[in-house]
């Protein structure tokens, strides 16, 4: 068999990476496409040639022509789209025939009916696998949902029929909500997909998230490799996957996956996939098709660590034109394993998507772990894409020790110049329910409230002090800030502001009896004090007129701290005086940088604190920014307006409190 010699990758970050070490391993030169953003990615330094596509990621990953056209100038004989972005565009995998370029993915009448929600439930009834009760009419209006669904009981959910990945997916609890959440997803739904089609389903209570991979050849062979269950989930997004699945028995095991196979022959399907499910807690032995993914999973590690099959290989020898490797009773299963999915976000601020450059990375290694990661020190995580920066894999003899050398393999692995999930991830693989394998996709937003995260204590603000002092040290000096006095030297004072939700401000007199040493290791010291010492990675960016974010991770606590020099402390002090006499701020700013999406009301309206007055989109999330007071609101942005970080977008002024009568 001829494999291909040389493959461009239509994709970005840790994915494009998989792929690219996937082609070098069978001896196939890789191309990599870019936008600006992305000029000095670990996936453009690791490919054989890169191409920039253009400045943003319209311009680059999501155009199709721009994607052929970098394969026929390069001289790459197929494409593969990774997943996301254009991986299930058929544009592209008609394009592709159109040029003689080899899509590494399904064909376009797979890629039509599966990417189409009301398309695929309505075709894969027919072929007799078990549906969700609901509406799956193309063309509806809102007035023709709401009448539709009239009869049916609640909670209800909304769905894209376009969609993926839980975007603008909306759970209705009464008819009173159902015409404004059908307004919200059908505005999102063509804002992201470009189609405003939805569809209306039973909502399933307790429900499991059990998905199935798939491969398929062009010789009509089609197998599975057994199940993954997903039901760890946050806003309808997958966070940990593990495959196999507790729930099901042996033979509920085999039905459902030759429900997946039933699903990829009635579209002549060919690659990998995955075709969806909903199971019941209650009742695991029924089974309902959600959708079915025309492309390569997030969570596809899972199945790889227990099979021990290479799915990108698979895809690449399928494409190519080779049959099956292997037949389906030859499919075996060893072990368990576990992923959990790294995002740049902050758990503790409702997890909005943190942007920033990434100034250190440890990735954790040893027995049963795997990283699939694009990070490196230097890389920059803005807002053009999805927050998703890592992925950590553990597997072992069974469940429990996959979860053990998971939590451990989080523990180790240190990120430092962006909030990420970190913690946030153990905390759930460590829950007793979790452990115990009772889940279900309504667990993960059940337990959040619960969760405490680590706070900065005084030897953290200790440890960063310790640090800028030592960066910033200079001959002594009266004017210098190292505590001189005529008579006697004083203690050397820092303020030190943590701006997480603990708002935690310390007066820091440096501990004469402490060190803070450093070690072989970059970013690595030891500070030790009366209690003993410790090892901590410690880095910084550059210092600004508010002071500098020192980054830090301990045994104890891992996060930002600001040290304000003299300067920073004496405009802080202002700025605090200022806000005691304003009161509440009636300005609002952009959280990130992102662009409206929505003005929820007119310039000039008279609205509510609480109420909802612009959307903004970034990283593929949502923001709703509300008024801070009750009063008149004057908005100065406009709809798809691209906005800045600390941007002003809308400002309310409220009534005056002293009328003369």
């Amino acid at each position: 068999m001829h494999l291909f010699s040389k493959v461009l990758i239509a994709n970005r970050g840790e994915i494009a990476l998989r792929i690219a070490k996937a082609l070098h391993k069978l001896g196939i030169r890789s191309v990599a496409i870019y936008s600006d953003a992305d000029q000095d990615a670990a996936h453009v330094r690791f490919a054989d040639q890169a191409v920039r596509l253009g400045e943003t990621s319209a311009e680059s990953y999501l155009s199709p022509q721009a994607v052929i056209q970098a394969a026929v100038d390069t001289g790459a004989q197929a494409i593969h789209p990774g997943y996301g972005f254009i991986s299930e565009n058929v544009e592209l995998a008609r394009s592709c025939q159109q040029a003689g370029i080899t899509f590494i993915g399904p064909n376009a009448h797979a890629l039509e009916v599966m990417g189409d929600k009301i398309r695929s439930k309505n075709h894969v009834g027919d072929a007799g696998v078990p549906l969700v009760d609901g509406v799956s009419e193309p063309n509806l209006s809102d007035d023709e949902l709401i009448k539709a669904t009239q009869d049916m009981t609640f909670p209800m959910l909304i769905k894209p029929s376009a969609g993926g990945g839980g975007k603008g997916m909306h759970v209705v609890e009464s008819h009173n909500n159902l015409a404004g959440q059908l307004e919200t997803a059908r505005r999102i739904a063509k804002a992201a997909f470009g189609d405003d089609n939805l569809l209306v389903e039973q909502l399933v209570r307790s429900p499991r998230h059990i998905e199935v991979q798939v491969l398929a050849d062009t010789h009509g062979n089609v197998v599975h490799l057994g199940e993954r269950e997903c039901s760890l989930q946050r806003r309808h997004q997958k966070i940990i996957e593990e495959a196999p699945s507790v729930l099901l028995s042996d033979q509920t095991r085999q039905r459902i996956g030759q429900a997946a196979v039933d699903t990829a022959r009635s579209v002549n399907y060919v690659g990998a996939g995955t075709v969806e499910f909903l199971v019941s807690d209650a009742e695991p032995e029924n089974f309902y098709f959600m959708e079915m993914n025309t492309r390569l999973q997030v969570e596809h590690p899972v199945t790889e660590e227990i099979t021990g099959i290479d799915l990108v290989e698979e895809q690449i020898r399928i494409a190519a034109g080779a049959k099956l490797s292997l037949r389906q009773d030859e499919v075996t299963t060893v072990g368990h394993a576990v992923e959990a999915r790294v995002y740049a976000e902050n758990p503790i601020n409702d997890f909005m998507p943190s942007t920033g450059t990434v100034l250190h990375v440890s990735e954790p290694t040893g027995a049963g772990i795997r990283v699939d990661s694009g990070l490196r020190s230097g890389a920059i995580i803005g807002t053009d894409f999805d927050p998703m920066i890592a992925k950590v894999i553990a597997s072992g003899p069974d469940r429990s020790q996959a979860l053990a050398r998971l939590d451990q393999a989080l523990q180790e692995m240190t990120i430092l110049g962006v909030n990420t999930n970190l913690e946030y991830l153990q905390h759930l693989i460590t829950d007793p329910d979790v452990a115990a394998g009772h889940i279900d996709t309504t667990l993960v937003e059940a337990r959040l409230p619960e969760m405490v995260f680590q706070a900065p204590h005084e030897k953290h603000a200790q440890m960063a002090a310790w640090f800028m002092h030592q960066q910033t040290k200079m001959p002594s000096s009266a004017w210098n800030q190292d505590g001189f006095r005529l008579a006697e030297a004083g203690a050397v004072s820092y303020r030190v502001h943590s701006l997480d939700e603990s708002l935690n401000h310390f007066d820091v007199d440096l501990d004469p009896n402490a060190q803070l040493l450093a070690t072989e290791s970059a970013d690595k010291y030891i500070y030790q004090d009366a209690s003993g010492a410790e090892t901590v990675t410690i880095v910084a960016e550059p210092p600004s007129s508010e002071g500098t974010r020192v980054w830090l991770a301990t045994n104890e606590y891992t996060g930002m701290l600001v040290v304000l020099g003299h300067k920073a402390q004496v405009l802080y002090d202002l700025a605090t005086l200022e806000a005691e006499e304003r009161g509440v701020d009636p300005q609002v700013r952009a959280p990130l940088p992102g662009t409206v999406t929505a003005l929820h009301v007119p310039d000039g309206s008279y609205v509510r604190v609480g109420e909802p007055v612009v959307t903004i989109e970034a990283m593929k999330m949502e923001h709703q920014l509300k008024a801070p007071i009750e009063g008149t609101v004057t908005i100065h942005v406009i709809q798809s307006q691209p906005v800045s970080l600390d941007q002003n977008i809308l400002t309310v002024t409220g009534e005056a409190t002293d009328k003369t009568e």
